[in-house]
This record gives C-alpha cells, structure tokens and sequence, in this order.
C-alpha cells in the first residue's frame, strides 16, 4: 500500500515536472506550424445527444453535442512512461487552441454544472484532443410553401474566426462518422432523412477560410396537422352542406349554419398560423384554408339563390295582383280567410256557424284590408296539403300552386330578367303560376338546392384528391445553402 502511494506521488512530480518544462519556452500565441509554411489542421468530430425543438417562427434549431477537436502541437510532445495526459481545464489558459466558432450559431452557450464540462487531453507526439459539451443553437433558414408537407435542410457551420486557410484547415475526422447521434434519438417534429458533410472554401473581404459544413435533412410529421386542422376543416364544410337539406323557409337556420362554420374556420386559420412567421407567400396549409373558406361561403351564396330566385316573383309560390284581387268578391274573400283562421284556431267543423262568428269579429281584415295587401305577400301553411278554397268560378284564380309550366323563353333569359328585378316578367310568372291547375306543396325543393347536394360535394372531393396528390407526390431536392458569416 505504501508503495502504491509512493509510486503515485512519484508520477505526480513527474507529470508537474514535465508540464512545467514544456511550458517553459511556449509561446502561446503562435499557431503549432508556425514558421514551417504550413497550415495547422484541426479535426473535428461531433456526438450529438439530443435534437430540437425545431422553430419555424424564428427558423432556428437547437441541439445538445459533445464538440470535439484534434490537432497536433510537436512544442508539447515529451517522453515518460504515461502515454497520454489527462489535463486541467486551467491548461487551456496557457496554450494555444483554435478560434473555433458557428458561422449561423445563435446563444449557443457551454454547460457549466457541476465544472465547466471540457476536456483536456495530451498524447506523447503533442496530439491534443479538445472536447466540450455544447448546446449549439442555430439558424435554420426554411422554405415553407410545402408546409406542412416540407421537408427542410437545417445546416451547420463551423470554421474559424481570425485565421485564413493559409494558417488554420478544418477537416472531419472521420468521413463515415464525423456526425453521429446518441442510439434511440429521435425528433418530435421531425424525421431525419439524411446527413451530409463537406469541406469547403469560404472566402469573405478579410480573405479565404477553410470551413466544414454539415446539413439536417428533415421531414416534417403531418400526423398533428392532420389531426388539429385538416380533418376539422373538413368535417366544418361538410356540416355546412347540411342547409342543402333543410327547408329554404328556414332563413335564419341555414345563414346561422354557414355564418357559424365561417366564424369556426377563421379561427381554425387564427390559431395555426401563430407558430408561422408572416412569410409573403401562401403555404399549402394556407390554401386548405382559404379553399374551405370559399367553400363555406359558396353555400351562404348558394342560400341566396335560392331565397331569391325561387321565391315569390319567380313563380315558385303563386301570388295575385291588385287588378285581380279586385275581381274577387267580398263573400268569397271571406270564406277563404274565415277558413284559415278556423284552420289556425281548430274551430268546429261547421263551415258556416264559423263564418258567421268570424265574420263578425274580423269585419275589416275580411274586407278592404285583406284587398290591399302587398302583392308579393302571401299566406304560407306547414301543412304542405292545405290550398286555398275557392268558389268554382273563381278555381284557376284561386288555387295556390309552387311551380310554373316551362317557360316559353330559355332558362338563362329567364334567371336574368329575374336576377334583374324585370317587374313585368315577375307578374308574368305570377299570374302563371296563379292560373295552373293543380295544386302542390308550397315549401318544395329548389332545383338550386338539387344541384348543389351533388356539385358541392363532388367538387370538394376533386380538390382534395388533387392537393394530397400535388403535394405528396412533390419531392424536394435538398441542395446545400450558401456559407454566410
């Protein structure tokens, strides 16, 4: 045991002795070829630990390495028995290490819990190996039109900040290895595709510098994307093709369905783009959005299309003018009204005790005021059979029907002269549909609502095929990014 530590003691002085004879005549300024005409190299190898998060809102990238780095310094080579030294960080004070830095490094910083976490080691031929752990982060410029079916190139930059090519190289030690993760890491955003690394020249205005470049081939996981945006998305304009099946009566039903699916989706569009930076082009996620706006706006216009083009004016529902209203004796004006209100009120099934109670309690609305309504009101029933009851004489006048013969003139002419307001057209369709025998429901199916259950749905499913297909199927060609220092 007393030899043990002896022994040691012995190697201690003799480590001490040797560390301070080679720092005798050192110089710590100059480079190791110093005077020989020849650059020094440094090699470099990096072990990363963990990857990320990746930020597209500030396009940067994180990572936690070791940082290694080999060179050659013949003024610390010695002879002993210790084939290598394991050295104090403070050695690092008073020798010369290169200038080291990350051409796109932002707030990288070294982890200093519990010691600064560096290493120091010296061979006997002067081999200095210089490792740290780092947490590197760095920019990342990114292109985002594919987004969020991109595939980004986060690169690296390392080189050296006040030394030329002529005094400083960098070389990857290593081809196969010089970048090697930790087994099992994996990024959360991301699947890494590949990794690249070159040696190259960067020349700026205070010369050549030798630089090593190594570029994060990235593919991005749509899964969250999918789950948080597009699915809803779609499923909001689904659910506004609904009003396609719901009675075109029901005004303020229909425009609440589309005015809330617009208001669903803005937020839907709020919320995912508040991890973006407000780049001047639209990504692919953008225009899913805006194509799902334009589809829930297309049913609220599509509504008022329908409320317009098939209502009263167009022959959908028949009304009569005033001239014609006129014609109408008072008595028969009479039976009809008593008869609605009897409908409305389930009075007794006598006709005729229930005209006399009624007439005498609704003297003017049977009368001059019932004349004098507004020719594009007319009284509107739940109950699709019921149709007005009319004396015989008065049958073709009377008789409430919800469509019109074809028209003699086309379709196209026809939908303009109304879309224009034509008022002698609109007459023309009412006293049409007035005049046609037979009655039918009031509250039918607009042709307009027929159309769209089909065009609508088909339509969306054509645009979805074509964008996964367009964006896919796109592959992008990872090149390297230019060298900015």
């Amino acid at each position: 045991m007393h030899k043990r530590t002896a022994s040691s003691e012995m190697l201690s002085r003799n480590i001490s002795i040797i560390l301070e004879n080679l720092l005798k005549s050192y110089e710590q300024s100059q480079l190791p070829t110093h005077g020989q005409g020849v650059p020094t190299i440094v090699r470099t190898n990096i072990l990363i630990r963990s990857m990320g998060p990746v930020s597209e809102l500030d396009m940067e990238y994180s990572m936690d390495c070791y940082f290694r780095q080999y060179w050659r310094d013949k003024r610390l080579s010695f002879q002993g028995p210790i084939k290598s030294l394991s050295l104090s960080i403070k050695m690092l004070d008073k020798i010369w290490r290169p200038d080291t830095y990350f051409f796109n490094g932002k707030h990288s910083h070294i982890h200093t819990l519990t010691v600064p976490n560096k290493l120091l080691r010296l061979d006997q031929d002067g081999g200095i190996l210089y490792s740290m752990r780092l947490t590197i982060k760095a920019t990342c410029p990114m292109e985002l039109k594919n987004f969020p079916m991109d595939h980004q190139s986060c690169p690296l930059i390392i080189g050296s900040y006040g030394y030329t090519r002529g005094q400083l190289v960098y070389e990857w030690k290593g081809a196969d290895d010089a970048v090697s993760f930790v087994p099992g890491m994996t990024l959360n955003q991301f699947d890494l595709i590949s990794m690249r690394s070159r040696n190259l020249t960067y020349t700026r205005r205070e010369g050549e510098f030798s630089v090593l470049h190594v570029a994060f081939n990235l593919k991005r996981h749509t899964g969250y994307f999918l789950i948080q945006v597009y699915v809803p998305c779609i499923l909001i304009v689904v659910l506004s093709w609904v009003s396609f099946w719901i009675h075109r009566e029901a005004t303020s039903d229909r425009v609440g369905l589309c005015v809330t699916a617009v208001l669903t989706l803005s937020t839907i569009s709020l919320d995912s783009r508040t991890d973006l930076p407000k780049v001047k082009y639209a990504t692919a996620l953008d225009w899913f959005l805006l194509m799902s706006f334009l589809y829930c706006i297309a049913t609220l216009l599509e509504f008022a299309g329908v409320h317009y083009f098939t209502k009263v004016g167009s022959g959908e529902i028949p009304a009569m003018s005033e001239d014609e209203w006129e014609d109408i004796d008072d008595e028969a004006i009479a039976d009809i009204e008593i008869d609605r209100i009897t409908h409305d009120h389930d009075l007794p099934t006598s006709i005729h005790e229930s005209n006399e109670s009624l007439a005498s309690e609704y003297p003017q609305s049977l009368t001059g005021g019932f004349r004098k309504r507004n020719v594009m009101i007319c009284p509107i029933y739940n109950d699709p059979t019921h149709v007005f009851q009319a004396p015989s004489s008065h049958a073709s006048t009377m008789e409430r029907t919800t469509q019109t013969e074809p028209p003699i003139i086309s379709k196209t002419k026809q939908m303009w002269l109304c879309f224009i307001g034509d008022d002698k057209f609109r007459k023309q369709r009412e006293r049409d549909a007035s005049s046609q025998k037979g009655a039918r429901y009031i509250n039918s199916v607009s042709l307009i609502d027929r159309i769209a259950r089909v065009a609508f749905p088909m339509s969306f499913a054509l645009f979805n095929l074509l964008y996964w297909l367009a964006y896919t199927m796109f592959k992008t060609d990872f090149s390297w990014t230019s060298v900015k220092g």
